[in-house]
C-alpha cells in the first residue's frame, strides 16, 4: 500500500539543481561551438581526421527518470579508431502566424518563394542549433487542393509547413481580433473606441475565429510531430495554441513567447476574453517575454484576475507550474558584422560618404506604424534644429519608414501627418541644395541597410511602446569603426539590454529628445567609445542563437523540474479497492473534510465580489442520502472536521469537530470542549483591537470572533494589497499582543490538529462504548500543505530516511497507536515552534487565523486502532501534491465515492 512519502536516502546522488542544470547545458554549447570553429579553421587535409560533418549539439536522454543534457560529437579512440557519439540535433517546431517566406502563384502548380522581412524572422536567421521546422501561414489564400499541394511542397525545400486559412477566417482572426483587438491593447492604445456597440457586437466572432484558427495551427503541428520535439509559439496571435496541444498530448515540451509589450494587468483586464487567453497561455511548460517588466505584468494579471498564486519562479494552480522568465532576444550579429566587408556595403557606403560629406548623419529606420513615434521624432528634430540655428546645415535626418497596413485608415493618416511635418520642416529649414530630412517610405536592400547603419553618427529610435526593436542591435553592430551615438527610447524593450550605453530618452518629451540630439552630436570621443564598447559587447554575446539555444535549454530543466514535481502527486483512488476493503471490515471510521470536499465547488474565476455566499458554506445536496445512508450505519463511524462554526448537522447521526477541533459533538448531544482547562483568554481584547484596525483599513475583508478563536478573512480583498496588510498584522501580533500567549497563527482553514484527533477517537470510543477495534480509516479532504499531517496520523511508522521508490513491503497487521502518538507529537512541535521561537512564516492562503492552542495533554485515542495497511485510505481533494496517498480530482468525485460505499453496506 503506497505512503505518499518523498524523503530522499541520504546515500543516493544528489539530484541536480536548475541552475546546475543550465550552467552545464550553457558549458556544452560553448563547448560545441569552439570544436565548431576549430574544425571551420583547420586546413582539409587536417579536417579528415574528424568526421568531415562534425556537429556539437545538445541532446536529452532518458537517465534514471531525469532528462540530462548530453554534447554529441565524433572523436578518435586510443586506437586511432572513430569513434561517433554524435546525436541528430533536438528538433525544434517554430509555429508563429506567418512564415519567414512570402508566397506568389504562378500558375496552378507552380509558386515563387520570397524571403520576408520581420524581428522574428531576422532574430531566428542565425539560429544553428536545432533541427529547425517552421510552421505558419504562407500570407495567401489558397482554396484549391492543387494549389495546397504544390506550395506544401516547395515551403518543404525551405524547412516550412504551411498552414491554410480560408479569407472569411483570416478577416475575423488576423485582421479582426489580433490587429484590432490585441496588438493595440498590448501597446497600451485601448480598445477601439469609434463604434463601441458595433465592436461588442463581432468583438465575439472574431474570438471564435481567433480560437479556430489556433486550432487549425494545433491540427498541422500533432500533424508533424515527433516525440521529443521542443514546440515554440510565437507571439499574440498564438495564445490559445499552448492549451490546444496540451489537451491532444500533455507530455509535448510547449513553450510559448511575447515579442509584443505584455501591459498591465489593469490594462489587459479590459479584455472581455482576458480568463481564457490567460488560461491558455498557462497551459505552456515555459512562458517567455523579452523584459522582466512584460514577465511581472503576466504574473501581476494571473495573480489579480485568475486569483492564482504568483511565485519568484512562475504562475502556480494546484501544483502545476508555469514557468514565466525574461530572454532577451538578439540578432545574427556576426552577419552584420560580416556584410561590412562585402564589396557591394562599401561601395554603398562610398557614394553615402561623398553624398553626405561635411555634414553629420542621424538616421532612424522603422515601419510606419503609430507606436515607432516617428511623428515624435521629427518633431524633436525641428525643435533642436530651431533652438541650434549653427548645425542647420551640418546635419541631416535620415528617416526610412516602411510601409505596413497601407489599407487601414488609421496608417494612411499617419503617412499623411508624417509627410506633411517632413514638407513643413524641409520648406522651413531647407535650401535649393540640401534638406535636412530625407524621408523614404520603402524598405531597404540588406547591403543598403548595413552601410546606411555605417556612416551614421547618431540613430534616433523614439518607440512610444516596443517589445524590443532590433534596429537598435543592428545598428550597434555595424558600428565597429565609427562608434556611433545611440538615442533609444526608455520605452522600448531594448532600454532594458543597452540602456547604459545608450541615450535614454522620453520620447513623448520633444525638449528632451531635441537637448538629447544635441548632446549626442558634441559627445567626445572617449565618451563615445565608451558607451559603444559596452553596447556592442552586449549585442556580439547576446545574439539570436544564443536567445534560442537559452529558451530551449530553459524549457528542457522545465520539463525535468516537472517530472520530478509530477513525483509528489498521489495517484487516483482505486474506488472499487476502496468500497471492497469497506465492505469487508467490521468498524469503520471515515473521516470528512467539510469546506472544498463535501460543499459545492468554487468558481476562481468568477468575480470575487460575487462570492459572498461562500462565506456560509453549504452541504451539497446530492451528499444528502449517501451521507445519511453512511451515518445510520452500525458500523460506521462519520467524523466531518470543519474549520469554521458549528456547522449545523441535527439530521444526520454524526460526530462533528469545529473550530479546528476545539469542540466536539455528535448531533444527538451538546457540544463538548477538546481544549484543556483553565486556559488564559486575557488576550482576546488586544487582539480584537488589532483585527479592527486593519479590517478597517483593507476594503471587503472581515473577521470573526469566536470562543477559542479570532479570524481575519481577507479573501475578497485586492490580491496583493491583502497579503501586504496580512504581513503587517502578523509583524504586529508576533511582536506585540500575542508574544507569550499560548496561541496559534493559522494561514488559511485550518483543519483539527493532530492531538485533536486524538482526544476526538478517546471521545467517540468512550461515547459509543466500542468494543471491537477500528479496523478500516477513508480520510478524505482539502486541507492546507501545513495541516496534511493529519493524514499520516493513521500511517505505519516507517523510517524516514528510505525513499518511497526503495521502501519495504508493509507487514499485513500494523499496530498504529505509537506512530500516532509520533504524528501528534510532531504536530504539535510544529505548531509550536512559529510561535515559541518566533521565527518566519508565510502567507499562503486568504484568512488569519489565530487560535488558542494546548500543549500539554494527550489521550491515547489511537490505541483502539487496528488497522491492515491495505484498510486505510487518505484522500486528498483538487490538491495536486500532497502527503495522502491517493487523490480525488474534485467534490464530485467524493460524491461518486461516498455512493459507493452506501450501497455496500
Amino acid at each position: 500500500m503506497p505512503g505518499n512519502l518523498y524523503n530522499i536516502c541520504s546515500n543516493l546522488p544528489a539530484t541536480p539543481t536548475r541552475l546546475e542544470r543550465l550552467l552545464r547545458d550553457r558549458e556544452l554549447r560553448k563547448y560545441s561551438k569552439c570544436l565548431n570553429d576549430c574544425e571551420a579553421e583547420l586546413p582539409s587535409s587536417t579536417q579528415d581526421c574528424f568526421s568531415p560533418d562534425l556537429e556539437s549539439s545538445t541532446c536529452w536522454f532518458n537517465d534514471e527518470e531525469l532528462l540530462e543534457p548530453v554534447s554529441a560529437s565524433r572523436s578518435l579512440n586510443d586506437d586511432g579508431e572513430r569513434l561517433d557519439f554524435r546525436a541528430s540535433k533536438q528538433r525544434l517546431l517554430v509555429v508563429a502566424n506567418r512564415l519567414p517566406v512570402s508566397a506568389v502563384r504562378h500558375g496552378e502548380d507552380s509558386w515563387q518563394l520570397e524571403m520576408s522581412v520581420g524581428g522574428l524572422v531576422t532574430a531566428l536567421l542565425g539560429v544553428k542549433e536545432f533541427d529547425t521546422r517552421w510552421i505558419g501561414w504562407a500570407g495567401v489564400n489558397v482554396p484549391d487542393e492543387i494549389g495546397q499541394k504544390a506550395l506544401a511542397k516547395a515551403l518543404d525545400e525551405k524547412r516550412c509547413i504551411p498552414v491554410f486559412l480560408d479569407e472569411e477566417v483570416v478577416h475575423q482572426y488576423y485582421n479582426g481580433y489580433c490587429n484590432n483587438i490585441l496588438w493595440p491593447l498590448f501597446h497600451y492604445i485601448g480598445l477601439p473606441q469609434e463604434d463601441r456597440l458595433a465592436t461588442t457586437r463581432s468583438f465575439q466572432s472574431q474570438f471564435d475565429a481567433y480560437k479556430k484558427a489556433n486550432q487549425l495551427f494545433a491540427d498541422v503541428v500533432n500533424e508533424h510531430y515527433e516525440e521529443g520535439d521542443v514546440v515554440w509559439c510565437h507571439d499574440y496571435h498564438l495564445m490559445f495554441l499552448p492549451k490546444c496541444l496540451k489537451e491532444r498530448n500533455s507530455k509535448m515540451k510547449v513553450g510559448w513567447f511575447l515579442h509584443t509589450p505584455f501591459p498591465s494587468s489593469e490594462i489587459h483586464r479590459m479584455l472581455p476574453s482576458r480568463l481564457e487567453l490567460l488560461r491558455s497561455v498557462l497551459a505552456a511548460d515555459l512562458v517567455g517575454f523579452h523584459t522582466y517588466d512584460y514577465a511581472r505584468h503576466f504574473v501581476s494579471a494571473c495573480t489579480r484576475i485568475l486569483g492564482l498564486e504568483g511565485t519568484p519562479e512562475g504562475v502556480e494552480d494546484q501544483g502545476k507550474l508555469t514557468r514565466i522568465a525574461a530572454f532577451p532576444v538578439g540578432i545574427d550579429s556576426e552577419r552584420f558584422i560580416k556584410a561590412l566587408e562585402l564589396p557591394e556595403v562599401q561601395d554603398h557606403m562610398k557614394v553615402l560618404k561623398q553624398r553626405f560629406a561635411g555634414r553629420k548623419v542621424m538616421l532612424g529606420v522603422d515601419r510606419l506604424d503609430m507606436i515607432k513615434g516617428i511623428p515624435q521624432k521629427i518633431l524633436a528634430f525641428e525643435k533642436f534644429l530651431e533652438e541650434n540655428p549653427n548645425w542647420r546645415n551640418k546635419v541631416v535626418l535620415l528617416q526610412i519608414a516602411v510601409p505596413t497596413r497601407t489599407d487601414v485608415p488609421e496608417y494612411q493618416k499617419l503617412t499623411s501627418q508624417v509627410h506633411e511635418i517632413v514638407g513643413r520642416i524641409n520648406g522651413r529649414f531647407g535650401s535649393l541644395t540640401a534638406v535636412p530630412i530625407h524621408h523614404l517610405d520603402r524598405s531597404l536592400d540588406f547591403h543598403e541597410l548595413c552601410a546606411l547603419y555605417a556612416v551614421t553618427d547618431v540613430a534616433l529610435v523614439t518607440s512610444l511602446r516596443d517589445g524590443m526593436n532590433l534596429v537598435s542591435y543592428e545598428y550597434v553592430a555595424c558600428q565597429e569603426s565609427k562608434k556611433g551615438v545611440l538615442i533609444l527610447s526608455e520605452f522600448a524593450g531594448a532600454a532594458q539590454s543597452l540602456g547604459a550605453g545608450a541615450i535614454l530618452v522620453n520620447p513623448w518629451n520633444v525638449t528632451e529628445v531635441a537637448s538629447s540630439i544635441g548632446y549626442a552630436l558634441n559627445m567626445p570621443a572617449d565618451e563615445r567609445e565608451k558607451r559603444h564598447h559596452h553596447n556592442f559587447k552586449h549585442v556580439i554575446s547576446h545574439t539570436a542563437q544564443e536567445w534560442a539555444a537559452t529558451f530551449v535549454s530553459e524549457l528542457n530543466v522545465t520539463i525535468v523540474e516537472a517530472q520530478l514535481r509530477t513525483r509528489q502527486i498521489p495517484p487516483p483512488l482505486p474506488i472499487e479497492v476502496a468500497v471492497d476493503r469497506y465492505s469487508c471490515s467490521n468498524n469503520r471510521l471515515l473521516i470528512l473534510g467539510f469546506n472544498a470536499t463535501l460543499t459545492e465547488p468554487v468558481d476562481t474565476l468568477g468575480r470575487k465580489d460575487s462570492q459572498i455566499n461562500e462565506w456560509e458554506p453549504k452541504l451539497r445536496p446530492d451528499l444528502q442520502e449517501p451521507l445519511r445512508k453512511l451515518c445510520d450505519d452500525p458500523k460506521t463511524t462519520v467524523l466531518i472536521l470543519s474549520g469554521s462554526a458549528r456547522n449545523n448537522f441535527s439530521d444526520y447521526n454524526l460526530w462533528l469537530a469545529a473550530e479546528n477541533g476545539m469542540f466536539l459533538r455528535v448531533t444527538t448531544g451538546d457540544w463538548m470542549t477538546t481544549m484543556p482547562e483553565n486556559l488564559s483568554m486575557e488576550w482576546v481584547d488586544s487582539v480584537k483591537n488589532v483585527f479592527e484596525y486593519f479590517t478597517d483599513r483593507t476594503p471587503r475583508s472581515q473577521f470573526e470572533v469566536r470562543e477559542t478563536s479570532l479570524i481575519w478573512n481577507y479573501k475578497y480583498s485586492d490580491v496583493e494589497f491583502g497579503r501586504l496588510q496580512a504581513r503587517d498584522l502578523l509583524q504586529h501580533l508576533w511582536t506585540g499582543p500575542i508574544s507569550n500567549a499560548s496561541l496559534d497563527v493559522v494561514q488559511g482553514r485550518r483543519s483539527v490538529e493532530g492531538a485533536a484527533i486524538d482526544r476526538i477517537l478517546g471521545e467517540i470510543v468512550h461515547n459509543k462504548g466500542m468494543k471491537e477495534p477500528i479496523d478500516y480509516v477513508l480520510c478524505i479532504g482539502h486541507f492546507l500543505t501545513k495541516d496534511e499531517d493529519i493524514y499520516t496520523f493513521f500511517e505505519p511508522e516507517l523510517p524516514s530516511e528510505v525513499p518511497a521508490s526503495v521502501r519495504p513491503q508493509v507487514p499485513t497487521q500494523v499496530r498504529t497507536s505509537t506512530a500516532g502518538s509520533r504524528a501528534a507529537l510532531l504536530l504539535k512541535q510544529n505548531s509550536m515552534s512559529a510561535v515559541e521561537q518566533n521565527k518566519s512564516y508565510s502567507i499562503d492562503g486568504d484568512t488569519l487565523h489565530l487560535m488558542v492552542t494546548d500543549r500539554i495533554s494527550f489521550q491515547e485515542g489511537s490505541s483502539v486502532l487496528d488497522l491492515q495497511a491495505n484498510d486505510y485510505f487518505s484522500c486528498s481533494v483538487a490538491r495536486k501534491r500532497s502527503n495522502s496517498r491517493y487523490r480525488l480530482q474534485s467534490s464530485d468525485e467524493v460524491v461518486t465515492l461516498l455512493r459507493e460505499l452506501a450501497d455496500h453496506r
